[in-house]
């Protein structure tokens, strides 16, 4: 019968088999082709909505249908992506994931022929979003957990950090993009683009050591949830507050009769990357649990902050300070996810956690909204507030148990 080996009597013979040239930093060829097939996740998101509801006819609910939908399928193959991971080495599924999201890519940009009536298009659009999720699923597990093979387990904290980097530039630069170029062009510029953007991702990491993924024995998917699911759910707790900024900030300025909305995700994206480039080895050299929980705390404040003001920058201010707590939780709460993995099941661990963030995004957001709509904007972050103190408090308790 197969037994669950807690972090500290993990046997890491299995990884000395592997390749052990580790790396001081993360591969830059990893990174940059992780930046460059995120892009099509960021590519789409503002485009998308504006081609259902002004070209095609549909209404905001049909719209939020087919934007949610990603998640769906993301979440479900999370388990298949680490799978294959765990089995074949984080290259291969990043090269799979960047096929796929290729695929998702010539389905948009299928569903822009005039030739289809509108309601032909949006269901092209529905599959393609389906064949995203996928393939983001299997690009994201792959790249993060490649990265980290790169440098080693010592070094996952801050492995995370840069991926973390990566991605989130490759969405504060790809919806811009995306715009701009349905602006000026129309949809079959900006979806060509999403076909482009992973297919140059994928001629990246062809170029790149594809680092051996360790072997020994390996835990099904559930049994790997099972061993995580607390630091799973504290970093599904911290998505609850940059749901909020995401969904509900702009209406919340709008409402407060504010001009400055759009530099809400600017004052977040500085605290969060200036931590995450000065800071990012800091779960690798002290408790991934210590950082996380004080991380929490500091999300938690910079909410309370947005909940509370009547001044716009003090707002921004908070959103700011936000950004500063959210920086370190996933690389900190991953790098103890690993610890309770066996080598060889790092994969799977990898994508059950980002699953969790995966729900986070999916749920959060509606949960918001009916609160919003019965308490005000300012709600949503009293909201986000909370989780992030709950969340604290579980990270707590799974530092105790595990001292």
């Amino acid at each position: 019968m197969e037994a669950v080996m807690p972090a500290s009597l993990i046997n890491d013979a299995a990884e000395q088999k592997a390749d052990t040239t580790y790396l001081s930093r993360p591969a830059p060829g990893i990174i940059a082709a992780l930046f460059s097939g995120y892009l099509a996740v960021g590519l789409p998101l503002p485009v998308i909505p504006l081609f259902i509801h002004d070209k095609l006819g549909f209404n905001s609910l049909v719209v939020g249908a087919a934007i949610g939908i990603q998640f769906l399928a993301t979440v479900l193959s999370r388990g298949y992506a680490g799978h294959l991971t765990d089995l074949h080495g984080g290259k291969r599924s990043a090269l799979q994931g960047a096929a796929v999201s290729a695929a998702a890519g010539a389905l948009y940009l299928a569903a822009a022929t005039p030739v289809f009536s509108p309601s032909i298009s949006l269901a092209i659009i529905f599959i393609g979003r389906l064949v995203a999720g996928l393939g983001e699923s299997l690009f994201v597990t792959g790249c993060v957990s490649w990265s980290i093979a790169s440098v080693g387990p010592q070094r996952a904290g801050m492995s995370m950090s840069w991926t973390g980097i990566a991605m989130f530039a490759a969405l504060a630069i790809g919806a811009p993009i995306g715009m701009g170029l349905y602006q000026a062009y129309g949809l079959e510029a900006a979806m060509l683009a999403c076909v482009l953007a992973p297919a140059v991702a994928a001629v990246i990491a062809l170029r790149e050591h594809p680092y051996a993924t360790p072997a020994g024995p390996r835990l099904p998917f559930y049994k790997v949830i099972g061993q995580i699911w607390r630091e799973g759910a504290g970093l599904m707790l911290q998505g609850v507050g940059l749901s909020g900024l995401t969904a509900f900030a702009s209406l919340y300025f709008a409402a407060r009769h504010w001009d400055n909305a759009g530099f809400v995700m600017t004052a977040f994206g500085v605290g969060f990357i200036f931590v995450r480039v000065v800071f990012g080895s800091l779960p690798d050299r002290v408790s991934g649990y210590r950082v996380a929980l004080w991380s929490l705390v500091i999300e938690a404040a910079g909410q309370l902050i947005i909940w509370t003001v009547s001044s716009e920058t003090v707002a921004l201010a908070g959103s700011l300070i936000t950004g500063l707590g959210c920086a370190l939780i996933f690389p900190a709460l991953g790098v103890e996810a690993l610890k309770r993995v066996p080598p060889a099941s790092r994969g799977s661990a990898m994508g059950a956690f980002v699953a969790f963030l995966d729900i986070a995004y999916g749920v959060s957001s509606p949960v918001s909204g009916v609160i919003a709509a019965e308490f005000g904007y300012a709600s949503v972050y009293l909201l986000g507030a909370a989780c992030a103190l709950v969340g604290a408090l579980l990270v707590h308790a799974a530092r105790s148990s595990n001292s």
